[in-house]
């Protein structure tokens, strides 16, 4: 497929990427900040400004595409990333500004050039606990994608924005767009980094639900999302099936959730960040399990 991926050079994005080329996409990364990874394509552009998305939206992606003179090829997806990735960055304002209408503009020139599969970034902060002032706590576990979004940043904010523009969106197209919720993003060097903290301090993990989602799983959900046609519009958690310390799901309840609500009986180190939907749905498999990437007795 030729897919324009909006906000590749970032974190989650860079990993998205090289999965996608490895399972042989083209992609153009459009970004502020090119991607140096053999195979890319970059593009500098912005995209609150629909000008420049529209101009990338029907551009060659590169210089052998001029060879066959039958003009510029229409990408087959859309995968958009780019944003501000959380509060306390830039002005609160300035962050739902970038946020909204990027995903406007974006949604926007991908729809009028004839795009109909789009795959957009949303968050785990849209439950309004990440970025909570004070102690909040889910209405109810495991948290899935029926849970109501309640936040209250601004970055939160843009996200649940962002899920209702591009649902209007696909009302009128017809077009498949689904929307990941993402969890928090770990690379493959955060494991030795950060985990040998959270084991000593779980706490530390209870803004996340005490999930994670491996960047190079998140890459193969973007493809999963690509392969599989006909939902409209979705919204998927994503997330690991295993939660990011070294406690049971059992005695994480006791400790954090002891009065918050159970809809079912969960297995022994089962995410409470659930995955199920996207598995049901996608055929999301994730193969990065932090225990086994450390080893089970850190």
């Amino acid at each position: 497929m030729r897919i324009l991926f909006t906000g590749g050079s970032g974190k989650a994005g860079r990993h998205a990427v090289a999965h996608l080329l490895q399972k042989g996409h083209r992609v153009l990364n459009v970004d502020l900040q090119p991607l140096t990874l053999e195979g890319v394509d970059n593009r500098i552009a912005d995209i609150t400004d629909a000008g420049q998305m529209f101009d990338v939206m029907s551009s060659y992606a590169g210089f052998d595409e001029l060879e066959p003179g039958t003009g510029v090829p229409r990408f087959d997806a859309v995968v958009h990333f780019a944003a501000v990735p959380r509060i306390l960055l830039k002005s609160d304002n300035e962050c739902f500004r970038i946020n909204t209408i990027g995903t406007y503009n974006v949604i926007d020139a991908a729809l009028k050039f004839g795009v109909r599969k789009i795959i957009f970034a949303s968050s785990e902060t849209t439950y309004g606990v990440c970025f909570a002032d004070g102690l909040r706590k889910p209405d109810y576990l495991p948290l899935d994608e029926k849970h109501p979004t309640v936040p209250e940043d601004s970055y939160a904010m843009s996200k649940v924005v962002n899920e209702a523009t591009a649902q209007c969106f696909q009302r009128r197209s017809g077009a498949d767009i689904y929307g990941l919720r993402i969890n928090n993003v770990m690379e493959p060097d955060d494991y030795a980094r950060l985990f040998p903290g959270f084991m000593k301090d779980p706490s530390v993990r209870r803004r996340n639900f005490f999930a994670y989602i491996d960047a190079r799983d998140l890459g193969h959900l973007v493809d999963r999302c690509l392969h599989v046609n006909g939902l409209g519009f979705e919204i998927f958690n994503a997330a690991n099936d295993t939660h990011s310390v070294d406690r049971t799901t059992a005695q994480l309840v006791d400790e954090y959730y002891s009065d918050v609500p159970m809809t079912r009986e969960m297995d022994r180190y089962e995410t409470f960040y659930t995955n199920i939907k996207a598995k049901a749905l996608l055929g999301f498999d994730p193969q990065h399990d932090w225990r086994t990437i450390l080893g089970k007795n850190l």
